[in-house]
C-alpha cells in the first residue's frame, strides 16, 4: 500500500500532472462546446419551425378568406335576380378588399350569353358602360358561337376596363391551353375553378396573380346532377388577387429578418397533354424577376417545405433562413463560455483531487471552505425562494388583475356593441318579415348567430372572472356550485354559517379558485357521486372544505409530474398566510381543508408534512 502511494505521489508530480489536468480540460471544455452548439442550433431549428407553422396557417388563412369572398359573391347572384351594376358595385365596395383582403385586386361576373340574345345583350351593355367612359361595346373577339361567357361586372371599376366583353369560354391562355375546360368542370361540379398559372394584372404596376371562378346557377332551379346544373348554369364570379400581396403580408407579420419564401406549384404544360410540372410562382428575395427554381439549400441554412391545397391545385411553399439570422446575440458566445466554463471547472476539479492526493491539510482547509459556500448557497437559495415567492404573489395579483379588466372591457365595449347590434338586426327582421321573406330568413339567420356570440361572449366573461364576485364571495360559491352541478350532474352540498362574508378581494378571488380547481379535480378524476362544500367564518379567520365521497388520491398521485392542480392551491394559500391541508384515502374519498386569516396580510411561517408514499393515507399540512 505505501508502495502505492509512493509511486501515485511520483506520478502526480507537478510538472506532470499540469500535462494532465490541462489536457482532461480541454477535452471536457471541448465537449461541452459541441453539445452547447448543438443544443444552441437545435433552439434555433425549433424557432424556425415554430414561425413556418404561423406562416403556413396564415397563407392557408388568406387563401380560404379569398374562397370566403368568392363563394359570397356568388351568393349575392343566386340570391337577387337582376343585380344592377350600381348594387354590384356598392356590394364590393362594402367588402373594403383594401383594408381586409389586400390581396384581392378586382372581383368579375361574367354572363352566359346565348348567340340570339347577343345583338340584345350588346345593345344594353353598351347603353350602360357609355356613362362610364367605355364606348362601343362588343364581345371580344369577334365571330358568331353558339354561347358567350361575357365578362359584364368587374370592380374595382378602375381596373381591367377591357376585361369588358371578353369571352371567357374563347380565353386562350400565354401556354395555348384554353380555359372552357376549366370552366366546364367547375360548372359541371359546382366547384371552384382556379388558374394555375400566374396572370399579369393591369394594375398601375405589373403584378402577377392567381385567378379563382365559381358557377352561378338560376334561382330555383334544380341542381342535383350535372345535366341540371347544365341547365341552371347562368354565368360565373370571379376574383383576382396578388400573389406578392399575399406573401408578403405574411412576410410581414413574422418575428424575424431574413427569411426567404418561395411558392411552387404544379402548372399544365405548354402543350395540351403535357405532365403537370414545377412553377415557381414567387421568390421572396427576388419578386419581379425570379429564376425558374429556388436555388439549392446552404449548409448554413434551415429548411422547411410544407403543401398548401389550392382548388385541387398542390402548391408548396419552401420556406429558408440563415442559421445566424435566428441566433440571439447570446446565443453566439454561449458555446464558447461553456467550454470556458468546462475547461475551468475541469481544471478545479482536477486541482482539487491534487490537492486531496498531496495535502489533507489542504483538503480539510478546502473542505472548510466548501462548507462555508454550501451554507451561503443555502442561504442564497431560502432568499431565492423567498424572492420567487413574492414575485409568484405578485404574478398571481397580475393575472387576476387583467382577467377582471379584461372581463370588463369586453362586456363593456364587445357586449354593448354586439348588444346594440343585435337591436339593429332585429328591426331589420322586423321591417322585412312581409315583404321580403328571403332577406328575413337571412336576417332571422344572423339574429341567431349574434344571439350565439353573446353567450359565447358571456361565457368568456364568465372564464375569465364571473361578475358574481363583486357580490361577494358567498354569491360567487353559490354561483360555482351551480354551474358544477349543471355541467357534471354530480350533486353538491353547501354549508355556511354566515350569509355575508366580508373578506378582500384578494382573499375571495383566492378561496373563488381554489373552489374551482378543487371542484374541477372531482369532475376529472375522483368519480365521485357527492360533494360537500362547507364556508366557514369565526373571529380572525375563514375556512372552507370540498369532500367528496370519490375514489381519493393514489399513492404517488399528489407528487404526480406535470399536475400542478394542488401545488396551486398551496402557493395560493401560502401566499396569504393560510393552512392547507388534504386527507385522502384510495376509495374513501378525497378532502380539501383550506383556512385562511381574515386579514390576509399576515404571513404565517410556512411548513409542510407527508406521511410516506407506502401509507394509504395520504395527509399535507401546509
Amino acid at each position: 500500500m505505501r508502495k502505492l502511494v509512493r509511486w501515485l505521489e511520483r506520478f502526480f508530480s507537478w510538472q506532470h500532472s499540469a500535462l494532465v489536468g490541462a489536457a482532461l480540460s480541454t477535452a471536457v471544455g471541448v465537449s461541452c462546446y459541441t453539445v452547447t452548439a448543438e443544443m444552441t442550433e437545435k433552439d434555433a431549428s425549433e424557432r424556425f419551425v415554430s414561425q413556418v407553422r404561423s406562416a403556413h396557417f396564415t397563407i392557408l388563412r388568406r387563401v380560404k378568406s379569398y374562397v370566403d369572398v368568392l363563394r359570397g359573391t356568388a351568393s349575392l347572384f343566386q340570391t337577387t335576380p337582376d343585380i344592377t351594376r350600381e348594387q354590384f358595385h356598392r356590394y364590393v365596395n362594402g367588402l373594403n378588399l383594401q383594408e381586409e383582403f389586400p390581396g384581392v385586386q378586382a372581383v368579375n361576373y361574367a354572363l352566359l350569353v346565348k348567340d340570339a340574345e347577343r345583338p340584345a345583350f350588346e345593345k344594353r351593355m353598351a347603353a350602360e358602360l357609355v356613362a362610364e367612359g367605355i364606348p362601343n361595346f362588343k364581345i371580344k373577339p369577334p365571330g358568331r358561337r353558339d354561347e358567350y361567357l361575357v365578362v359584364t361586372y368587374i370592380e374595382p371599376d378602375t381596373i381591367g376596363r377591357e376585361m369588358f366583353g371578353n369571352d371567357l369560354l374563347r380565353t386562350v391562355t400565354h401556354s395555348g391551353i384554353r380555359t372552357p375546360a376549366i370552366l366546364d368542370n367547375s360548372r359541371d361540379t359546382g366547384g371552384l375553378a382556379a388558374s394555375g398559372r400566374p396572370m399579369n394584372m393591369n394594375l398601375p404596376q405589373k403584378v402577377a396573380g392567381l385567378g379563382m371562378r365559381l358557377p352561378v346557377y338560376q334561382i330555383g332551379m334544380p341542381t342535383e346532377t350535372v345535366e341540371q346544373r347544365r341547365a341552371a348554369y347562368i354565368g360565373s364570379v370571379g376574383l383576382a388577387f396578388s400573389i406578392e400581396t399575399l406573401m408578403n403580408g405574411v412576410l410581414e407579420e413574422l418575428p424575424v429578418s431574413g427569411m426567404r419564401m418561395g411558392l411552387i406549384g404544379m402548372v399544365d404544360g405548354d402543350v395540351p397533354g403535357d405532365p403537370k410540372r414545377r412553377l415557381l410562382l414567387y421568390d421572396s428575395q427576388m419578386p419581379h424577376n425570379h429564376p425558374a427554381s429556388m436555388p439549392p439549400v446552404a449548409d448554413d441554412e434551415f429548411y422547411m417545405s410544407l403543401p398548401v391545397e389550392f382548388s385541387n391545385r398542390n402548391w408548396e411553399v419552401e420556406f429558408r433562413i440563415k442559421k445566424a439570422d435566428l441566433y440571439t446575440g447570446f446565443d453566439a458566445y454561449v458555446p464558447w463560455m461553456t467550454l470556458a466554463a468546462g475547461f475551468v471547472t475541469t481544471a478545479l476539479v482536477y486541482a482539487l483531487f491534487q490537492a486531496l492526493a498531496l495535502s489533507r491539510q489542504t483538503a480539510v482547509r478546502l473542505a472548510d471552505r466548501m462548507t462555508m459556500e454550501l451554507r451561503a448557497s443555502k442561504a442564497s437559495l431560502q432568499i431565492s425562494n423567498s424572492r420567487l415567492r413574492d414575485l409568484a404573489a405578485h404574478a398571481e395579483e397580475i393575472k387576476e388583475s387583467e382577467r377582471k379588466r379584461i372581463a370588463r372591457e369586453i362586456h363593456d365595449d364587445l357586449g354593448q356593441n354586439l348588444l346594440a347590434l343585435r337591436i339593429e338586426v332585429d328591426m331589420l327582421a322586423s321591417r322585412t318579415a312581409e315583404r321580403h321573406p328571403l332577406l328575413n330568413s337571412r336576417v332571422r339567420w344572423t339574429l341567431q348567430q349574434i344571439d350565439t356570440t353573446i353567450g359565447s361572449v358571456r361565457q368568456i366573461i364568465n372564464d375569465l372572472r364571473p361578475n358574481v364576485l363583486d357580490l361577494g364571495l358567498n354569491a360567487a360559491v353559490d354561483w360555482q356550485i351551480a354551474q358544477f352541478e349543471r355541467s357534471s350532474g354530480i350533486p353538491c352540498e353547501l354549508v355556511e354559517n354566515d350569509q355575508n362574508i366580508s373578506i378582500s378581494d384578494s382573499c375571495a378571488t383566492a378561496l373563488f379558485r381554489i373552489l374551482q380547481e378543487s371542484l374541477t379535480n372531482v369532475a376529472r378524476h375522483a368519480n365521485a357521486t357527492r360533494v360537500r362544500v362547507e364556508l366557514l367564518v369565526d373571529t380572525d379567520r375563514v375556512s372552507m372544505m370540498v369532500s367528496d365521497n370519490g375514489r381519493g388520491l393514489q399513492p404517488g398521485g399528489r407528487h404526480k409530474p406535470g399536475s400542478f392542480g394542488l401545488v396551486g392551491i398551496e402557493e395560493r394559500v401560502r401566499m396569504l398566510g393560510g393552512v392547507f391541508r388534504v386527507n385522502s384515502m384510495p376509495g374513501a374519498g378525497t378532502t380539501i381543508n383550506v383556512s385562511i386569516p381574515l386579514n390576509d396580510t399576515s404571513i404565517m411561517p410556512p411548513f409542510e408534512t407527508d406521511l410516506p408514499e407506502q401509507n394509504p393515507v395520504v395527509t399535507a399540512i401546509i
